[in-house]
């Protein structure tokens, strides 16, 4: 990535933070008691995962950019994690106003959290791409599982924050590929592709019910899951053939 690609992300992120994401007030808030205990424990996980307070990442972001000349870098791990700490306080205001128990402490994010704390920014970064386009995933199916106008809108916009994360983290963690050796590339790959895979997999056995109720089978789950991560890390290198002109 230039500088120039830094700087226009950072412009993104500075823009988010003077515009943070909100849902309209006045708008259907209406949750059935059924839905209601269809999603209440599995979307206090999800929050208890946006509310990161991302010191890990900061410091990686740090070193980082310090060794590498690239000043926005730190201040864009800052935005970011503003960010997704957004994102935990507009579920936890949905919750709260639904009745539903916080969580404190759940052992997926307790994996995540301790693998993060050993994690330079390369590690740590595909960690996170794996979190959130599972969680584009899951969000999409949260949307279709209740009727509740607010909680549909919430995830609109979650889902739309989201993409453009990994958009700036897919293109940041295809830089960094390019830097290292070719013999290192493959293993990495394959690693992280194993990571993924095994980390949908425990989403879609902690959480299937709503995933169910949002449409998605263990296969299309998967599927969805997996085409996400195609789209943004597995990018298509088309050829284009000369032709000459007789």
């Amino acid at each position: 990535m230039s500088p120039v690609e830094f700087e226009i992300w950072l412009n993104h992120f500075e823009h988010h933070a003077q515009h943070p994401r909100c849902v309209p007030h006045g708008i259907s808030d209406l949750l059935r008691s059924d839905e209601r205990r269809l999603i209440a424990s599995s979307i206090a996980t999800f929050q208890l995962g946006e509310q990161s307070e991302g010191r890990t990442l900061q410091r990686a972001a740090q070193r980082f950019g310090h060794g590498r000349r690239i000043p926005a870098l730190a201040r864009i791990a800052e935005l970011f994690i503003r960010e997704e700490q957004r994102h935990a306080a507009l579920l936890r205001a949905f919750m709260e106003d639904h009745h539903m128990a916080l969580k404190r402490t759940d052992w997926t994010e307790r994996v995540f959290r301790f693998v993060r704390q050993l994690a330079g920014l390369e590690l740590y970064i595909y960690i996170l791409i794996s979190a959130e386009l599972i969680g584009i995933v899951y969000y999409r199916a949260l949307e279709a599982a209740t009727d509740c106008r607010r909680l549909r809108v919430l995830c609109r916009g979650l889902v739309s924050d989201e993409l453009a994360h990994v958009g700036f983290e897919s293109q940041l963690l295809l830089a960094l590929q390019a830097d290292q050796a070719a013999p290192m590339r493959a293993p990495i790959r394959l690693a992280h592709r194993a990571f993924f895979a095994g980390t949908a997999g425990v989403v879609w056995l902690t959480h299937r019910s709503v995933l169910r109720q949002g449409g998605y089978g263990a296969r299309s789950f998967l599927r969805a899951c997996i085409s996400q991560y195609a789209f943004y890390l597995d990018p298509v290198k088309v050829t284009l053939a000369s032709r000459s002109v007789p």
